[in-house]
C-alpha cells in the first residue's frame, strides 16, 4: 500500500541522517548557542516549502518551542512581501535574499540556507554575500547538496530526491536545535 511506502521512505532517511549527520547537528547547535549568546542573529531562508520551514522556524526561536523563556533572535527572510517583490522588481528574483543579507548581516550571524536542490539561485547568491560579511552559513539541503553546499560551514544533506522528504527531515532537524537550544540556555540563565 502506499501509505505504508511512504513511511518506509520516511523512516529509512531519518534512519540515514541519525546515523550519518549527528556531529553535524551537533555542530549547529553549538555555532547556534554561541551566536544567541553573542546577541547575534540567525536568519532563515528557502523557497517554497522551505520558505513555510523558515518561518516555522523562526517563529519557534522568537517565541517559543516548548518552554517559557526569553526570545532568542531569529528573522525569516521570506516573511516582508513589500521588500521581496520591490527587491525582486527593481534587482530580480535571484536577489531578494542577498540585498536582504547585504542590509542585515553583522560579522558571526548566522544563516541557515534551506534548499531541498541545493541549488537555488536566490539562496546561493545570499549565501555567498553572508560568508564575504562575515556570518557563518549552515545548510539544510536535499539531494547531493547542490552548490549551496560548497560554502556552508556546517551542513544537512537529506539523502534523497522527494522533495517532500527532505522537507521533513529538515523540519525535524530545526526542531531537535530548537528544543536542544532552548533547554540548554534556559539552564543557563
Amino acid at each position: 500500500m502506499k501509505i505504508n511506502q511512504m513511511f518506509d521512505e520516511h523512516i529509512l532517511i531519518i534512519e540515514k541522517i541519525k546515523e550519518t549527520y549527528r556531529k553535524e547537528i551537533v555542530e549547529i547547535i553549538k555555532v547556534c548557542q554561541e551566536a544567541l549568546i553573542g546577541n547575534k542573529t540567525i536568519y532563515f531562508m528557502g523557497n517554497g516549502g522551505s520558505a513555510a520551514d523558515s518561518q516555522h522556524l523562526a517563529a519557534e526561536f522568537v517565541g517559543r518551542f516548548k518552554q517559557e523563556r526569553k526570545g532568542m533572535s531569529a528573522i525569516a527572510l521570506t516573511t516582508d512581501t513589500s521588500v521581496i517583490t520591490a527587491i525582486g522588481n527593481d534587482y530580480g528574483f535571484d536577489n531578494i535574499f542577498k540585498r536582504q543579507i547585504e542590509a542585515l548581516i553583522k560579522k558571526n550571524d548566522i544563516i541557515f540556507s534551506l534548499s531541498t536542490s541545493g541549488n537555488s539561485n536566490n539562496v546561493l547568491n545570499a549565501v555567498v554575500t553572508g560568508k564575504e560579511l562575515g556570518a557563518k552559513v549552515i545548510g539544510l539541503l536535499g539531494k547531493d547538496g547542490g552548490t549551496i553546499k560548497n560554502y556552508c560551514d556546517v551542513s544537512v544533506i537529506v539523502p534523497s530526491e522527494d522533495t517532500a522528504r527532505i522537507q521533513e527531515v529538515h523540519i525535524l532537524i530545526g526542531h531537535i536545535i530548537c528544543e536542544i537550544i532552548e533547554e540548554e540556555l534556559k539552564n543557563a540563565e
